[in-house]
């Protein structure tokens, strides 16, 4: 059974310069760094700062409407979420690659060490890597 995160701390004041963000991250596919995403939109004509875009990717991953991993060389990747379920990822090294994976045993134990420590409103963040079947296979003939 999905959990869902709290909502929003802070209010979402839309400005010019989130929406464009937000609009950049909905059209990517998949997990992105701040930095890739900051040159695409570059690329495409903004004058949105770096520095913007990393506050705006945080202040989406603070009201659960982004995801965040951290990339093989430690870099926080970000993808855009719809709806507020809490997920956990399998994302592979090599090519950054993502599958949903299913969470039920990891939430049961977070609820279990919740109420055995004796701590409430506990949050938590798993991160698992590895390599995927393309990427494992080696480079294509």
């Amino acid at each position: 059974m999905p959990r869902t995160r709290r909502a929003p701390l802070p209010p979402w004041r839309e400005t010019p310069q989130r929406a464009e963000v937000l609009r950049a991250l909905a059209a990517r596919p998949g997990f992105t760094s701040a930095q890739l995403l900051h040159a695409r939109t570059q690329a495409d004509g903004s004058e949105v700062g770096l520095s913007i875009v990393y506050r705006v990717l945080a202040l989406l991953a603070g009201a659960g409407q982004a995801d965040v991993v951290r990339g093989a060389n430690g870099e926080r990747l970000y993808r855009h979420r719809d709806d507020t379920t809490h997920q956990h990822f399998l994302v592979c090294r090599r090519c950054g690659f993502a599958l949903t994976s299913d969470s039920d045993a990891i939430e049961d134990w977070v609820a279990r060490a919740a109420v055995e420590s004796g701590f409430s409103d506990v949050h938590h963040t798993v991160e698992l890597s590895g390599v995927c079947t393309r990427c494992a296979a080696g480079p294509s003939e």
